[in-house]
């Protein structure tokens, strides 16, 4: 083999490699729910343990529930937007007899999702996480797909819940608070997660869009077994 040809084939190697990590990047990168296609055995359902930690943010949790639906999410994702009103129109008629989990899946080429996490977890050290998680999505269009740093916006946020300010942004820069967010889009990259939103009835991916009575469908399923 000529010297030539040895530096050739390494070139080729290279770009294949380069290629492949891309894609695997791009998959990461998507804002469009996750489906799964049909098939004749039933799909497996994810470790308990992966899905929902004993910190992870339960919306809802009565006593007893034998349902369980687990949702990863971007806040600053468009689909997620959309797919919220339903979600709390759900909680509103099953609060009562399904556990709801949120959990944080920043998608890397969105400007401020990771930021946008931190806050919500931030708020979350106050009490007011849930107010906080509605409104990054009641006003996602004000800060969501823009490529400048909306700090001063979810800084603006945390005036309106009435944070203790001080302790908001520490909490915001607090390398723990980091940690937090990125442990959920560790455990839902393991759990399969490839885009957002993506959601989960008692362990099992759910296939399809995310509509409200596609959801409502796959409760009114297990409650009924």
């Amino acid at each position: 083999m000529t010297k030539n040809t040895k530096v050739s084939l390494t070139v080729v190697a290279v770009v294949i490699a380069a290629v492949a990590a891309l894609l695997v990047f791009t998959r990461l990168g998507e804002d469009t729910p996750t489906a799964q296609a049909g098939g004749d055995s039933p799909p497996a359902a994810v470790p308990a343990s992966i899905l929902v930690r004993p910190d992870s943010h339960r919306l809802s949790d009565p006593a007893g529930a034998k349902v369980t639906l687990v949702e990863f999410l971007d806040l600053e994702c468009e689909a997620c937007g959309a797919a919220f009103p339903g979600v709390e129109r759900l909680r509103a008629e099953y609060g009562d007899k399904v556990t709801f989990v949120m959990r944080y899946f920043p998608i890397p080429s969105h400007r401020n999702a990771e930021l946008a996490a931190r806050a919500v977890e931030a708020a979350g050290k106050q009490g007011k996480l849930e107010p906080m998680y509605r409104l990054m999505f009641e006003k996602q269009q004000e800060w969501g797909d823009q490529q400048v740093s909306h700090r001063d916006t979810f800084l603006g946020f945390a005036r309106e819940l009435g944070l203790d300010l001080p302790a908001f942004e520490a909490a915001l820069d607090d390398p723990a608070t980091l940690g937090r967010v990125l442990a959920d889009r560790t455990d839902g990259a393991n759990a399969g997660v490839e885009g957002t939103p993506s959601f989960f009835v008692n362990g099992v991916k759910f296939s399809g869009s995310p509509s409200y009575q596609a959801l409502k469908a796959a409760l009114d399923r297990e409650l009924a077994k």
